[in-house]
């Protein structure tokens, strides 16, 4: 079952798949204070937590390391993550 078939992410849930793969990408100390060169081939990496694909991108002088899990983007910062997008909301019924 892919991604896209799941039933979508709580907060909650998706901040506990976040910090896992900072955890497993080496860290948030270690991610925030190296960031990458734009043409870096290792600025991103995607990391598998339980089931679920992880986007894990370091940062740029212009731009935050950020990781991201079902539509949520948080910043990775020294101690730790802070949620920064949430996915849009559905209105009504389709």
């Amino acid at each position: 079952m892919g991604d896209a078939d799941r039933e979508p992410l709580s907060q909650e849930r998706a901040t506990e798949l976040a910090e896992a793969a900072v955890d497993l990408a080496g860290g948030a100390r270690m991610i925030y204070r190296n960031p990458r060169q734009s043409f870096s081939l290792e600025a991103t990496k995607t990391v598998e937590v339980d089931g679920h694909q992880v986007e894990v991108r370091w940062g740029e002088i212009s731009s935050p390391a950020v990781a991201s899990v079902g539509g949520y983007v948080f910043e990775i910062v020294e101690a730790g993550i802070e949620l920064l997008i949430r996915p849009p909301r559905r209105r009504g019924p389709e």
